[in-house]
Parts: structure tokens; C-alpha cells; sequence
């Protein structure tokens, strides 16, 4: 793959070698987000897990203390006084059954999380082909299947995050933005790492952390040294 001028420049300042600690690393890719626009640092977790293992899945969700500097559109499926409870605490868009069609027909995604009430559930269900393979579905593990919509839409527009492994048992999470300090990074990076330490899975045998990269949107990546993250 033919990389760019900047990506190449960029990645000269990285020691290919080295297992840096988490706030040199962080320091680093704040340097190595040289794009015209506000990059987003991501952290990127590969696990010893199998995924294929229902006993070896790692899901869950975590408020960043700083948020991710993203403005989160937030879809909520409910009836009545919940729809109603919904958008007294901010949901971006408020529906039910008449929503299907708009999101299956129409392609409709102008939403970036979905909350849904456990009595919408079977109505979601529907929606599995095109919210499922996008990371959509509303998860009772994330938090995003719940009565209480308000709390839900607090911490997501707080800065929640969803984090899972996908189908190379690698986990992708936002820390951040390039125009976040070390210290806003490093607290939500931390609160990241902390999260999915807590939730290695106890039927898994060896290393958890296989290698963990901090990475700019549009620039190479810092490998840190993941036996100082599983503590």
C-alpha cells in the first residue's frame, strides 16, 4: 500500500523497535496528526481471545472522562411516556414502528448510537441486517437496552463508549481528539484500558493483551508495551 508524503515523514519519528509507555505513546500520536483536519486517536487492542468462543467475547461500554470530542446523535426506540422521557433528556430522534421503513427502505442512518426500551426489542430485531453489521444493534451489555433512556443518553452524550472485538478479536476505540492534551487523552485512555482489563474474559487461558497501538486517524501507529497495561 502507497502511503502519502506526510504518512511516511510522520512515521520516520516512530522507533518500530520500541514498547513505549502509555504517555510517551500518547504524546507521540498527538505529534503524528499532521491532517488539516482535528484527528481522532484511536487505540487499537489486539487479545488473545476467540471470538468464536461464547465464553472468550469481550463487550461492554465505558464513559471517557473527557468524552471523545464527537458530537453523538443519539436514536432512541420507545413508546409513550418513555418516548416522552427520551426527549426530555436530548435524544436526537424519538420513534417507533414507523421509524422501520425510513431505516429499511429509505437507508436512513443519521444516527451514530441506538437506545431501545426492552419492550421495543422485538421491533429493533427487525432492523438486524442493517444495524447489526454497522454495530448498531441496541446491547443490554452496553447498556444501550434499558427503561432508564435517560441515564443511557447522559453517558453516551457524555462521552460513552461501546467497545467489542471485531472478527480478528482486535478491539477499535476512540480516545480522543489530536486537539485533546496529553492529560485529557492519557485520563480516557486509562479509563479505557482499566475497563477492558476488568472484563478479560475468565475462561481464557494466556496472554490477554497481544499488542496495544495508539494511532492518529490518518497517521502510523505507536506500539506500547502491553504487560505494563495488564496489571
Amino acid at each position: 500500500m502507497k502511503r502519502g508524503k506526510k504518512y511516511v515523514e510522520a512515521a520516520k519519528a516512530v522507533d518500530r523497535a520500541t514498547l513505549y509507555d502509555a504517555a510517551d505513546a500518547i504524546s507521540l500520536a498527538k505529534k503524528l496528526a499532521v491532517a488539516k483536519f482535528d484527528e481522532t486517536i484511536e487505540a487499537h487492542i489486539r487479545t488473545g481471545c476467540d471470538g468464536r468462543h461464547a465464553d472468550q467475547q469481550v463487550r461492554g461500554a465505558v464513559v471517557l472522562p473527557h468524552g471523545t470530542g464527537k458530537k453523538v446523535r443519539v436514536l432512541v426506540f420507545a413508546r409513550d411516556a418513555k418516548a416522552a422521557e427520551a426527549e426530555a433528556a436530548g435524544a436526537d430522534f424519538v420513534g417507533a414502528e414507523e421509524l422501520l421503513p425510513k431505516i429499511q427502505n429509505e437507508g436512513w442512518l443519521d444516527f451514530d448510537v441506538v437506545v431501545a426500551t426492552p419492550d421495543m426489542m422485538g421491533v429493533v430485531g427487525r432492523l438486524g441486517r442493517v444495524l447489526g453489521p454497522k454495530g448498531l444493534m441496541p446491547n443490554p451489555k452496553a447498556g444501550t437496552v434499558t427503561m432508564d433512556v435517560t441515564k443511557a443518553i447522559n453517558d453516551i452524550k457524555a462521552g460513552k463508549v461501546e467497545y467489542r472485538l471485531d472478527k480478528t478479536n482486535i478491539i477499535h476505540v476512540p480516545i480522543g481528539k489530536a486537539s485533546f492534551t496529553e492529560e485529557q487523552l492519557s485520563d480516557n485512555f486509562q479509563a479505557l484500558i482499566g475497563a477492558i482489563v476488568k472484563a478479560r474474559p475468565s475462561a481464557l487461558k494466556g496472554q490477554y493483551l497481544r499488542s496495544v497501538t495508539i494511532a492518529p486517524t490518518m497517521g502510523p501507529g505507536v506500539k506500547l508495551n502491553p504487560a505494563k497495561l495488564a496489571q
